[in-house]
């Protein structure tokens, strides 16, 4: 894992080449570049190894290099952890928009979304710095679970190394080598002097800092937060319980700023999610170390004619009315019923007009002479 952010920009002329190594962690991404393109190679035989390097790489500097990787990848670097919380971020914070309370186990399936393997313990472990113990089951509000996130996961080993001192001086507070006082009678009354403070009210802030203070920097191999915001949170109160000093960690502004990854409470939920898009290939991505869908460019038109044939040219649209004639207007589209809902028109004059008779000539000359003779 990375050392401590702490360095300055200056430190890299002067440390070694093998601390220069370790601190950005080259040696991490170079094993993990060549067995991504060994297993690249197995699907797609043709890649070019120059240019899948080259976008693993610019990739992995944007921080997009994370997604759907496994567990183990995602934490193995401070880089790593803080990209995916980045990550996790871009994809949906449309929730904290909206005002949804989630549980944890929702929060869990999200990051599952980006990490199949994500462990559920480090989910209940962020709860516990938003809640007490006893009330894990309550609903939790998008920018509270980010940024206490945040601080459980990029601080991980720090945060379980103060909790091991944290315990320490809560048992040194209230040994069970402290007197006791037997009353006899006969005798005067005896002062000792007893620690009045329960364990809900914490340790001392001040012994806590000084206990912390030797981790911190660059002794460690993991990351730890600055001296001077951890003495901005111990030294602004006299006594601190653990609960207490996880959620100023977690509220810190100089600390999320020292992170880098994150905005502050006020621009958290600006701006548009990250679209994300299913985990199978369809070509080689951007970040050729993961497997997500991108839309494939479409077939460029192809000229199929002979070379060096010249191209027909098309038929231009032509007029066919006649020269000097105005053209005929478009018929409007009339609302033509179907014919079983048509009415059959009547005759108004049919009750009126006598029928009619269809005589032959034959018929007729000899309906004239009859008449003829009467």
């Amino acid at each position: 894992m990375a050392l401590s952010s702490s360095y300055s920009s200056d430190d890299n002329f002067s440390i070694s080449a093998e601390k220069y190594l370790a601190k950005y962690d080259v040696l991490v991404y170079l094993e993990d570049s060549m067995a991504q393109l060994l297993e690249h190679r197995e699907e797609n035989p043709k890649v070019v190894a120059s240019k899948f390097l080259c976008e693993y790489f610019c990739s992995l500097r944007d921080g997009n290099h994370t997604m759907f990787r496994e567990f183990n990848f995602i934490r193995k670097t401070a880089h790593n952890r803080a990209s995916f919380v980045h990550l996790f971020w871009k994809c949906f914070r449309h929730i904290g928009k909206k005002g949804d309370l989630l549980s944890i186990q929702e929060y869990h399936s999200l990051l599952g979304l980006l990490c199949p393997d994500f462990p559920f313990q480090l989910v209940q472990k962020t709860a516990r710095i938003v809640l007490i113990d006893d009330a894990l089951d309550c609903l939790i509000s998008f920018s509270d679970f980010i940024f206490a996130f945040q601080v459980q996961f990029y601080y991980e080993e720090f945060l379980e190394k103060t909790f091991e001192l944290y315990q320490a001086q809560l048992q040194a507070m209230h040994s069970p080598r402290d007197p006791v006082i037997v009353p006899t009678s006969g005798e005067s009354e005896v002062r000792v002097h007893q620690n009045q403070h329960l364990p809900s009210d914490g340790v001392d802030a001040a012994h806590f800092f000084r206990a912390i203070s030797p981790f911190l920097g660059n002794t460690v191999d993991f990351s730890t937060p600055s001296a001077s915001s951890l003495k901005e949170i111990l030294f602004s109160v006299s006594r601190i319980s653990f609960y207490g000093f996880l959620m100023a960690v977690a509220k810190s502004d100089a600390i999320n700023a020292q992170i880098g990854r994150l905005p502050d409470k006020a621009q958290l939920l600006e701006g548009a999610d990250l679209e994300l898009a299913s985990p199978t290939k369809t070509q080689a991505s951007a970040d050729p170390a993961v497997k997500y869908t991108e839309t494939l460019p479409t077939r460029p038109e192809t000229n199929l004619t002979k070379p060096g044939a010249q191209a027909l040219p098309t038929r231009p649209e032509t007029n066919l009315t006649k020269p000097g004639t105005q053209a005929l207007p478009t018929r409007p589209e009339t609302n033509i019923k179907p014919a079983a809902m048509l009415k059959k028109p009547t005759n108004p004059y049919k009750k009126n007009l006598p029928p009619v008779v269809l005589l032959s000539d034959t018929d007729s000359g000899t309906s004239t002479d009859s008449s003829d003779t009467n």
